[in-house]
């Protein structure tokens, strides 16, 4: 991916041009910049979710059908454990209890099981919202949690330290997408949202230059990768007057393109 000129360190410069590393949405107040500031904004993953096969699945030598609870943090983490269980043959019992960090994961499970056949735990965000339902089922269930590659490290802490018989599987990954179609085009900002991002930016440019480029980032996570690979952050989110990434955006486009 090209970058514009010379290095960071001089006065602001204007901004027509930003890519967000992530999938373009249907509705977003991004858009209200780019009219009010005439700029143009483009949309890029720079991750996504893959799949693990079957034959990767079976090495972890797990059977889903072998627990009597599940734990989904994420809509991804119940496609693909019906995905594997669908592909390995695998029936779950009707008596599965199914422990949800999130309503909005419990009423996506509609797609796979029949609510009054199945015992369903919704939280309202974290692990500890499950705990009454947990704690209450502890003794006799044998607990699962699908994850990706990145693992689900509250929820693993909350199941060690509260002594639960389980056991976690891998059925799915984050990895990089290939961006190899930017290699030639210029942005002058660039957002990201997770060091996944950053790690996908060097995946794919391994020789990036900052050089012009503002970076603007999300989240402290994302914005120690950014230092960590020797680049400077430009627009940092979410801080007291900035809570958002588009105000942050904002806030920094009010002094690059005045008068816009």
């Amino acid at each position: 991916m090209a970058s514009n000129g010379k290095a960071n360190g001089e006065a602001i410069k204007p901004v027509r041009t930003i890519l967000v590393s992530q999938p373009k949405p249907e509705r977003s107040p991004y858009y209200e910049l780019e009219k009010k500031y005439g700029i143009t904004i483009d949309w890029r993953p720079f991750i996504h979710v893959e799949g693990v096969s079957t034959k990767e699945f079976r090495r972890q030598r797990t059977r889903p059908d072998e627990f009597t609870a599940i734990i989904f943090t994420s809509k991804n983490a119940v496609d693909h454990f019906f995905r594997l269980c669908e592909e390995m043959r695998v029936k779950m019992s009707e008596d599965t209890k199914y422990f949800c960090i999130s309503e909005a994961i419990a009423n996506y499970l509609q797609k796979f099981i029949v609510y009054r056949k199945r015992k369903v735990f919704p939280g309202k965000k974290t692990i500890e919202d499950l705990r009454p339902y947990m704690m209450k089922h502890r003794e006799n269930e044998r607990f699962l949690l699908p994850c990706s590659n990145l693992g689900a490290k509250e929820v693993s802490t909350f199941l060690n330290d509260n002594k639960f018989n389980w056991q976690e599987a891998l059925m799915y990954q984050t990895v990089s997408s290939d961006l190899s179609d930017l290699k030639d085009i210029t942005y002058d900002v660039l957002v990201f949202f997770s060091p996944l991002g950053i790690k996908s930016l060097y995946d794919n440019f391994p020789d990036f230059k900052q050089n012009d480029t503002r970076i603007a980032v999300f989240g402290n996570s994302t914005g120690k990768a950014v230092e960590d690979y020797g680049l400077t952050i430009n627009i940092m989110a979410p801080v007291p007057d900035a809570p958002s990434m588009t105000m942050a955006l904002e806030k920094y486009l009010a002094v690059s393109n005045p008068g816009s």
